[in-house]
């Protein structure tokens, strides 16, 4: 072409996620069974969503108002109960008009920074949710910046490399947390997040909390919102979902929960430019908006959440357990989301590891994709192509240590115990090879 039409970040659009199940459909056309632990959908993993629930929906697809559109921030008596909810927690207060609706934080991941200069940068977490750090990087052009979690301490954000970083890079013009985190499945005290919120006030710049899990949370201080913690003095927002707590995956319904915006002229131009872009396609999806706040509202809808976080709580005790003491892995159990991040030491994976792949074809296909993988990953595809368990490697996750996420969402205990029998059995051999 005459002219290049690619974007210069394009390279950065990478979701190993989603991208490492079209390899495991090719193993798995080649004869080898596939267990998907690579994406956090309860639904597939057999979860079933409660009668009352399904009720509620199903009242509302009998009413013509669920087929319409609905107003371009999002349908309005869902945002005034969604403020009330927010100012209900006692931190900052805010209003209907600080609520906006997506199809998804996917949407909204993708208008938050296709709508930022592209100077700005935002600093976040290593390891790193996919859809936010490719997000990042493909707008700026570079590869994300990022601050260290630490596995020595519950995977809890370095306060000293955040500032530091901040302090010495004024492109950096955010900081994002995601709490409870993906993949790590640490949880935030209060007293880590005012540290950061404390930063974010010193060098004027604003903060962003992914709380997509904010309900799927088993630690024992509970959950800690943005709004809670951020005072009435640095500009931020708040990304929810019904993806995760419904759950509701394929509803793609999302919203923000912006706090402060009128402290910061740049700040609500900002703001104003993501509600402007929604515009031009109108409205998010009507019926799950709709939804919020029956199933919000719902006299069972605690226990359903307290049922569920028990449930994951069992099993985040129960894999870590099984994965505890094999030499050269670290495992830190997980307060919430459903995920679980296994993590080799450093120095412990070889290039001349394997293990046994019976399938010759399988052998074959995966043999010239080792050749230039990362450490992690030559034992993901290994993995995958002898014992036909899908995860995602760590190095996928914006991250230079080793190791993989699985999750805790399999229904059927029996083969929950063998996925977490066969990782222990697999990394032993591999280890050991």
């Amino acid at each position: 072409m005459r002219r290049n039409i690619v974007h210069s970040g394009a390279d950065a659009l990478i979701y190993e996620i989603r991208q490492i199940v079209a390899l495991a459909k090719q193993i798995e056309a080649m004869g080898v069974p596939i267990t998907w632990e690579n994406i956090g959908d309860p639904i597939q993993k057999g979860e079933s969503i409660p009668t009352w629930m399904k009720d509620i929906v199903s009242g509302l697809v009998n009413q013509n108002k669920s087929w319409a559109y609905t107003a371009t921030q999002g349908d309005e008596t869902t945002r005034k109960f969604l403020a009330q909810k927010v100012n209900e927690r006692g931190g900052a207060q805010i209003t209907s008009e600080d609520i906006l609706f997506f199809n998804g934080l996917g949407d909204a991941v993708a208008k938050i920074f296709g709508f930022m200069r592209r100077e700005a940068r935002i600093l976040g977490p290593s390891p790193a949710y996919s859809t936010l750090s490719s997000a990042e990087a493909a707008h700026s052009g570079y590869e994300h910046l990022t601050y260290e979690l630490n596995p020595n301490n519950d995977w809890m954000p370095d306060l000293e490399d955040i500032e530091n970083k901040v302090k010495y890079n004024d492109s950096i013009a955010g900081i994002l947390l995601i709490n409870p985190d993906n993949p790590t499945g640490a949880v935030y005290p209060k007293e880590i997040m005012r540290e950061i919120v404390k930063i974010c006030e010193k060098y004027d710049i604003i903060l962003i909390c992914d709380e997509t899990y904010a309900h799927v949370n088993y630690s024992e201080w509970g959950s800690i919102h943005l709004s809670e913690v951020i005072g009435d003095k640095v500009c931020g927002f708040a990304l929810r979902s019904i993806s995760k707590e419904f759950p509701w995956p394929g509803a793609r319904c999302g919203w923000l929960e912006v706090f402060n915006r009128k402290n910061d002229p740049t700040f609500e131009r900002y703001i104003k430019s993501l509600l402007d872009a929604k515009m031009l396609e109108v409205c998010s999806t009507t019926l799950p908006q709709l939804s919020i706040p029956l199933v919000y509202s719902h006299p069972e809808f605690l226990n359903h959440l307290k049922f569920r976080n028990q449930k994951f709580k069992k099993r985040a005790e129960k894999a870590t357990q099984m994965l505890s003491g094999i030499p050269g892995v670290k495992v830190i159990q997980p307060k919430g989301a459903f995920y679980l991040t296994v993590l080799f030491e450093d120095n412990v994976l070889k290039s001349h590891m394997t293990l046994p792949i019976p399938n010759e074809k399988v052998k074959n296909f995966v043999a010239p994709l080792m050749d230039k993988a990362a450490l992690d990953r030559r034992f993901v595809l290994h993995l995958l192509a002898s014992a036909g368990i899908c995860v995602v490697p760590l190095s996928s996750f914006c991250c230079s240590r080793n190791g993989f996420r699985v999750t805790l969402l399999e229904e059927d205990e029996a083969k929950f115990e063998w996925i977490y029998q066969t990782l222990a059995d697999n990394m032993k051999k591999y280890l050991a090879s």
